[in-house]
């Protein structure tokens, strides 16, 4: 199939984009890599009418350190270098599709696209970061946890644009796991795990088997069938609930081990 026809406008500058979004609002999609907005207008899963393309933004392409936090810009690619300070987004990057895609894909991109089966909004989620956006009334910035609300559905608004994603950098003695099984290699998790360990105990997130990125509280001294009890994964055809929820106790309970042994 192709698009449905839509106008084309790429703006130099974030003061451009937002005046775009606020004049056109949910008529409006934002083009950074592509990687998953041009197959869904190919199959017309999406039909804007005017597709905003950022990618001459250039002072969107920016990483700093601020607060313990890297701050990472909305054209920044998957396949940066600098993105391997955040270990477990380091850990969880080889798993997000495949290297040709990351080399356009990026992570402001996937935050916003909000798939529950994405790897980096359960790594931002874990980690306690923050997504930033801008409209023409300014800028607000907001929990991961409170930014994913079910499946392709956040707390953005038509008239806004993430501009940022804030990533927390590791603390002394603070470990990371990132655990994922698909059927292929680069095909969407069937479930996925990720876990921080340190001096204030486990933080679990689940992906896959719920509509968005999810914090569970588990028992440290059996995480994995801890887990598996807050659940409940409707299946589908390539697996049963009762199959992925034994997925989640398999891959917790190997997630934390690995967090555990690499703090010791």
């Amino acid at each position: 199939m192709k698009p449905c026809r839509f106008e084309y406008a790429r703006p130099g500058s974030v003061d451009e984009v937002l005046d775009l979004l606020a004049e056109h609002g949910s008529e409006a999609k934002v083009l950074a890599g592509g990687q998953s907005l041009v197959p869904a207008l190919n199959m017309r899963l999406a039909r804007p009418t005017v597709l905003v393309d950022i990618n001459d933004v250039f002072d969107l392409d920016n990483v700093a350190e601020t607060d313990r936090a890297l701050r990472v810009d909305a054209l920044v690619r998957q396949a940066d270098p600098r993105l391997r300070r955040i270990p477990l987004v380091a850990q969880a990057l080889p798993f997000v599709g495949h290297f040709v895609t990351r080399n356009r894909g990026t992570l402001a991109g996937s935050i916003a696209h909000a798939d529950a089966a994405a790897e980096l909004p359960l790594a931002l989620t874990v980690l306690g970061g923050h997504v930033v956006v801008a409209s023409k009334n300014g800028r607000r910035e907001i929990p991961a946890d409170e930014f994913f609300v079910s499946h392709y559905t956040t707390e953005l608004r038509p008239d806004e644009l993430v501009v940022e994603t804030v990533w927390p950098l590791p603390r002394p003695g603070e470990s990371f796991a990132f655990e994922e099984l698909a059927q292929r290699h680069g095909d969407f998790a069937l479930c996925m795990c990720a876990v921080t360990a340190g001096a204030d105990g486990l933080r679990v997130g689940l992906g896959s088997v719920v509509d968005r990125p999810t914090l569970v509280e588990v028992d440290p001294k059996h995480p994995g069938a801890s887990a598996a009890e807050q659940v409940d994964p409707p299946g589908h055809l390539h697996a049963s609930p009762q199959y992925l929820r034994h997925l989640v106790e398999v891959l917790v309970d190997r997630a934390v081990a690995r967090a555990r042994g690499a703090a010791a």
